[in-house]
C-alpha cells in the first residue's frame, strides 16, 4: 500500500528546503518564483494534499466559516432569501481554501448547543443570519473575539457588531408610496416577527410615508416570514377588513400566501386588491400575478459580510457597516 506523500517528498522533489516548500504550499510568502514554481510542480507530480490538522496547528486556522442561522430546518430550507444568503457566502469563499458549516437551531432546541460549538476552536470566523431579539446572539458571539460580521442590523448598536444589511426603513417607504400613488387608500400590512431588526425597520418605514400622507392603515397583523403564516394571515384580514385594497407583506413568501388568500375570497390581484412583497426572490417570479417587490440582495449581503469576516482574518480592523439602498421592481401584483 503506497504511504501517503510527505512535505518532505515535495521538498526533496522540488530541490527546495523543507521550510521553503512549506511557505509555498502555504501560499507562498517570501518564497521566491523560480521555488514557488518547483514546488508547484512537484506538488502535481507526487499528488500532495496537505494535512489540515496539521496545518492547522501550524496556522491556528480551521479553514472553516460557520454560518449561523437561529432558525428551524423549516424555515431555513424553504426561505428564497435565506438560500441566497448561504450562496452569497459560499460564493465569496469560492477561491479561498475555507470551507463553509452551516449552523441552525434544530426544531424544539434553543442555541445553547450552537455556542459550545463554536467556543470550541472549530471555526476561523462567522457569518450570522435571520437574527432575533430573543437569541441574544450578539453579545454572546462578540465574547468569542473571532472574526464576525451580521447580514442584517444587529439589536445591541453599542457592541459595535460589524453587519451589512439594506435601509429596511426605506423600504417600508417605498411599499407605502408605491401603493399610495396607485391609489389605494384602504392599507394594510402583514409584518415579519417584530423581534426582529428587519421587519421593526419595515414597519417604521411604512407608518412614517402613511402619516405624512394623512392615511391610516385599516389593519396590521404580526406574520413570521412564511407562507403557510401569510396565507392565514390574509384570509383574516380579507374577511375582517372586506374594504382593504392595498397590502404590504413583510416579504414574497408573505404575499405569496397572502395571493393564495385573496384567489380563494375572490379578490382579483391587482384589479381590486394591489400587492407589494420584500425581498425580490425568485419566488417573485413564479406567482400569478407575478410580485411587485422591494430589492434585498441576499447574495451580494452575504458576499459582502463573508469579506468582512476575511479581512478580519487577514489583520484588518473590523470595519464600518455596510447600507444598500433598496429599489421597488414593479410587477404586476401591484
Amino acid at each position: 500500500m503506497r504511504s501517503r506523500t510527505t512535505l518532505e517528498d515535495v521538498a526533496r522533489v522540488a530541490g527546495v528546503s523543507r521550510a521553503t516548500a512549506s511557505r509555498a504550499v502555504r501560499g507562498g510568502e517570501l518564497v521566491s518564483p523560480v521555488a514557488l514554481e518547483a514546488v508547484r510542480r512537484a506538488v502535481e507530480q507526487l499528488g500532495y494534499v496537505p494535512n489540515p490538522a496539521a496545518r492547522s496547528l501550524v496556522t491556528r486556522q480551521t479553514d472553516t466559516l460557520a454560518v449561523v442561522v437561529p432558525e428551524d430546518d423549516a424555515r431555513v430550507f424553504s426561505d428564497p432569501f435565506i438560500a441566497q444568503a448561504i450562496g452569497g457566502v459560499a460564493e465569496a469563499l469560492a477561491h479561498t481554501p475555507k470551507q463553509l458549516v452551516l449552523l441552525m437551531r434544530a426544531r424544539g432546541q434553543e442555541n445553547d448547543r450552537l455556542l459550545p460549538y463554536l467556543r470550541g476552536g472549530h471555526v476561523d470566523g462567522i457569518v450570522v443570519l435571520s437574527h432575533h431579539r430573543d437569541d441574544h446572539l450578539e453579545r454572546e458571539l462578540a465574547a468569542l473575539h473571532l472574526p464576525l460580521a451580521f447580514i442584517g442590523r444587529p439589536l445591541e448598536p453599542q457592541l459595535a457588531v460589524p453587519y451589512v444589511d439594506v435601509d429596511n426603513v426605506a423600504g417600508g417607504r417605498l411599499a407605502a408610496e408605491h401603493l399610495l400613488a396607485a391609489g389605494a387608500r384602504r392599507l394594510a400590512t402583514i409584518s415579519g416577527p417584530l423581534d426582529m431588526p428587519a421587519a421593526v425597520d419595515r414597519i417604521t418605514g411604512w407608518s412614517e410615508a402613511l402619516a405624512e400622507a394623512g392615511v391610516t392603515e385599516v389593519a396590521r397583523y404580526e406574520g413570521d416570514f412564511t407562507l403557510v403564516r401569510g396565507e392565514e394571515l390574509g384570509a383574516r384580514l380579507l374577511a375582517e377588513h372586506p374594504e382593504v385594497d392595498g397590502v404590504f407583506a413583510a416579504n414574497d413568501l408573505t404575499a405569496a400566501g397572502v395571493l393564495h388568500a385573496a384567489r380563494a375570497a375572490g379578490r382579483s390581484v391587482p384589479r381590486t386588491l394591489r400587492l407589494v412583497g420584500y425581498d425580490d426572490t425568485q419566488l417573485g417570479l413564479t406567482t400569478h400575478p407575478q410580485l411587485t417587490s422591494i430589492t434585498n440582495p441576499g447574495r451580494d449581503l452575504a458576499r459582502r459580510a463573508t469579506r468582512m469576516v476575511l479581512d478580519q482574518l487577514a489583520g484588518q480592523p473590523a470595519p464600518p457597516p455596510i447600507i444598500i439602498t433598496p429599489v421597488l421592481v414593479e410587477r404586476a401584483s401591484g
